[in-house]
């Protein structure tokens, strides 16, 4: 899969975009096989919040998007990215999401995910969350937390300025969803969620998650 989604971004590098992949630790040839089709491998302890902030250290850009490695972005993403946020004032976003995958409750989950966002202005990381860096800087970047570090960032950032939403949709793997059951999956993202709103501890959502 990082190969599939590593090739797509080869069109962003020839046009001056930096990719930089984060590793925390693979066992497998996920390093090896990035090499020739980005311009930074970094390695550092596991942890996604650990691992994007790391990455965002490393970046040059006054743009940084954050890119699960089980998502493809659309086509003409970072033309729509720039012009969005002009044009809307806004210093970040995401993209709605269309979840991969033969079970058709997944066009609804998506669905689902998306108007949510848009009526809470709060987003996840397969929706490829954008942000100027210095507003990244600001919020603190991702919290160091085990789980709902996408949801706790989003937060912070709405604080400050609303998100650009845009309606081009990011593909993201169904594999999870499929593997634990679809309708076992949205039980228990909504109870962790909930459970989340209610202040308990990331760390303990996260032994639940797994």
């Amino acid at each position: 899969m990082i190969v599939e989604v590593l090739r797509q971004l080869q069109a962003l590098r020839a046009k001056g975009c930096e990719v930089i992949v984060v590793d925390g630790g693979s066992q497998d040839q996920t390093k090896t096989l990035a090499v020739p089709l980005v311009d930074q491998i970094l390695q550092c302890e596991k942890g996604r919040a650990r691992q994007m902030n790391f990455g965002a250290q490393h970046a040059q850009s006054d743009l940084l998007l954050f890119l699960h490695a089980d998502t493809c972005l659309p086509d003409g993403a970072v033309e729509t990215i720039l012009a969005g946020l002009s044009a809307a004032k806004r210093q970040w976003g995401r993209f709605d999401v269309e979840i991969v995958g033969e079970a058709w409750m997944l066009k609804v989950v998506a669905s689902m995910m998306n108007w949510r966002s848009r009526l809470t202005g709060i987003a996840t990381g397969d929706q490829a969350l954008f942000m100027r860096r210095a507003l990244f800087q600001q919020v603190g970047g991702f919290p160091q937390q085990a789980l709902m570090e996408d949801v706790e960032i989003t937060r912070r950032l709405k604080q400050v300025t609303p998100p650009l939403c845009l309606k081009q949709k990011v593909k993201t793997s169904g594999r999870r969803w499929m593997q634990r059951g679809v309708w076992r999956t949205i039980f228990l993202m909504w109870r962790l969620r909930l459970l989340y709103w209610l202040g308990v501890a990331p760390d303990e959502l996260a032994k639940e998650y797994r």
